[in-house]
């Protein structure tokens, strides 16, 4: 009995033992902030992360003011959006870099929700109407209440998107795509400060062409434009632009950037307090802010069914902007991030916040780029602009009272500078591929004439039933993407593994059973081929290489690539090549003879199929 209880005893503590194993695992996969926070370098990390912060807060402020406003909220609750959220994500999200907070489009999406629900009866936030709670009035808690409702879904839908391992689907979201949707949307919050910036007591305009409604009436109200507010917005405008030209230009030169919003902010409250503009011109201002934070409040759940649609817009556009901020900062400071695991980071950026009395979250594109010009280097840095910003909401919010509303609208729009510049994608997209510049053209007029949720709905079912339309053209197809350099080193070994993709997918007609784990290349199938059917002989087989990562080569790895071509060649595979650096295309064409009647190098991915589907059905035209 005594032997039997030992063995049991020592089974029960590796149980145990695996048990913590694997616990310790999963919170290290599922809390990033375990993982780097004991690593943290404090000697080289903390004073550029310092210093990062200080610029992050100052930016947070101004835009979490600003896109309050947007959400058709009281200013305040941006504040809170700024707080809360960078804490969450900081714990749960993968992206060094990136600064989420409150965000144009988001904030834009869940105005439609306020709107709808608890319609406008004024325009401005100096009333001082007490409630219980923050000392504000009760019609801006119910409208702060469905913001936070349209948050708390959205981040639902989010987590329950993680939880079905969705990330892996983004594949849907192509770069015209994602361009053209927060294009369209920045547009639209261009459009909805309109009326600020002008100084027009305009109702507010929602729904299919609202767009087009707003300036119809803009046009049709000209004379109500209020001079003073319209010169103070084009003088806001101005500076703003010129000094972050300057500060761009001079960035490499000086680490500290001017915080040119909030000099704006200071020079225009205090011109507005001493010149008494709000009674002297009519000039529309923010109005009583409260101090402090506010106690926990669980959304109204009787509100969620009316803001589903609003959800799952901000579930959508936000978690489309966040990652490809996310994967921008990876691939730029050379680490990953998951798909899945930032689909659970900003899903709790939104649920738990909302019960802070949050607007939607995501991270912005702005705030991302002052992070890599400054120099951070962690979610230190998002941290520190945590505590600044918790010395304002306690201590300067009072001075905020006089802020013109014209220079909160000046800031949103020039903080959408770089989201407008992605017009010029345009001329790339018509040199490199059509289809995707007729992608981009379709998603913003979609955008444009309903909204960014619409617009992002519409292209992925347009890609679904493309996918779907082309899935047995491309069965023959093989994408294979190199992830490293070729060298020497590495050379012979990329020409064994690519071999085993081959056989292994059925493009050749050998047959490997036991390939071992690649580590040079990913490989994409949209299909293959198995013994003799008939499919085989009517589509020749196709491999592209995907060279986007292949930023260094030397002479046998050009070697080894003309090697691959001619012995695919001889097994009747055409070998396409993608993304290639002009430098490897010059050294391929001077290394050996890859002369073809159809051409072999292109510029996308995407071009090279379609490519594919021309010569395909020209040659089955031919046959009939």
């Amino acid at each position: 009995m005594t032997g039997a209880k030992r063995r049991r005893d020592t089974v029960w503590r590796k149980i145990q033992a695996v048990r913590f194993e694997d616990i310790k695992a999963w919170c290290m996969r599922r809390l990033p902030i375990l993982e780097w926070v004991p690593a943290y370098d404090w000697k080289e990390n903390l004073v550029p992360d310092t210093v990062s912060g200080m610029m992050l807060a100052i930016q947070q402020v101004t835009q979490g003011l600003a896109f309050a406003v947007l959400s058709s909220v009281h200013p305040v609750f941006g504040l809170y959006g700024s707080f809360f959220p960078v804490i969450v994500y900081a714990i749960f999200g993968m992206g060094r870099h990136v600064a989420t907070g409150t965000f144009a489009l988001t904030s834009l999406i869940s105005a439609n929700a306020v709107e709808r629900l608890v319609p406008s009866v004024r325009t401005n936030f100096t009333a001082n109407n007490n409630s219980t709670i923050l000392g504000l009035s009760e019609f801006e808690m119910q409208r702060i209440g469905v913001a936070a409702a349209v948050s708390f879904l959205g981040g639902i839908i989010q987590v329950a998107m993680f939880m079905l391992q969705l990330g892996s689907a983004t594949f849907l979201l192509t770069e015209p795509v994602i361009s053209a949707m927060t294009t369209g949307a920045a547009t639209h919050v261009v459009t909805s400060q309109v009326k600020y910036l002008l100084g027009m007591k305009m109702p507010y305009i929602s729904g299919p062409l609202a767009f087009f409604h707003i300036y119809a009436y803009v046009i049709e109200n000209i004379r109500s434009v209020q001079l003073e507010a319209l010169l103070l917005s084009l003088l806001s405008i101005v500076v703003l632009v010129v000094v972050k030209e300057l500060n761009e230009k001079f960035q490499r030169n000086i680490k500290v950037v001017l915080p040119i919003d909030l000099l704006l902010i200071i020079a225009t409250s205090t011109a507005c307090y001493y010149a008494d503009l709000e009674y002297v011109y009519g000039i529309e201002v923010v109005g009583n802010i409260p101090k402090g934070l506010p106690s926990p409040k669980p959304p109204s759940l009787s509100v969620l069914p009316e803001v589903v649609t609003e959800a799952f817009g901000v579930a959508l556009v936000g978690y489309v902007a966040s990652l490809a901020l996310a994967q921008g900062s990876a691939k730029k400071f050379k680490y990953t991030v998951d798909d899945n695991q930032e689909f659970l980071a900003h899903g709790l950026s939104n649920v738990i916040p909302s019960f802070f009395f949050c607007i939607p979250s995501a991270a912005a594109m702005g705030r991302t780029a002052l992070l890599y010009s400054t120099g951070a280097k962690t979610q230190v840095a998002c941290l520190i602009s945590c505590v600044l910003i918790l010395v304002v909401i306690y201590a300067i919010v009072p001075l905020l009272y006089w802020l013109p509303m014209c220079v909160l609208a000046s800031i949103i729009v020039v903080g959408l500078k770089g989201m407008l510049m992605q017009f010029r994608d345009l001329k790339k997209y018509w040199k490199m591929d059509k289809i995707d510049w007729s992608i981009w053209v379709s998603t913003y007029v979609f955008t444009i004439c309903f909204a960014a949720n619409v617009g992002l709905l519409y292209e992925t079912i347009y890609w679904n039933v493309l996918l779907a339309h082309h899935y047995e053209s491309l069965k023959q197809v093989k994408i294979v993407s190199v992830n490293s350099p070729l060298v020497f080193l590495n050379a012979r070994k990329f020409h064994a593994d690519l071999l085993k993709i081959i056989q292994k997918d059925g493009l050749s007609s050998q047959v490997c059973d036991d390939c071992e784990q690649n580590t040079l290349l990913c490989s994409f199938s949209n299909g293959s081929c198995h013994g003799e059917s008939q499919s085989c002989h009517s589509d020749r087989r196709v491999l592209i290489l995907d060279c986007c990562g292949l930023n260094f080569f030397d002479y046998t790895g050009v070697s080894v690539l003309l090697q691959i071509y001619m012995d695919c060649k001889n097994r009747h595979i055409d070998v396409l090549l993608a993304h290639c650096k002009a430098s490897l295309i010059k050294a391929m064409q001077y290394g050996g003879n890859i002369e073809s009647e159809n051409p072999v190098f292109f510029e996308s991915i995407s071009s090279a199929i379609d490519a594919i589907q021309i010569h395909r059905v020209r040659l089955k035209s031919g046959n009939r």
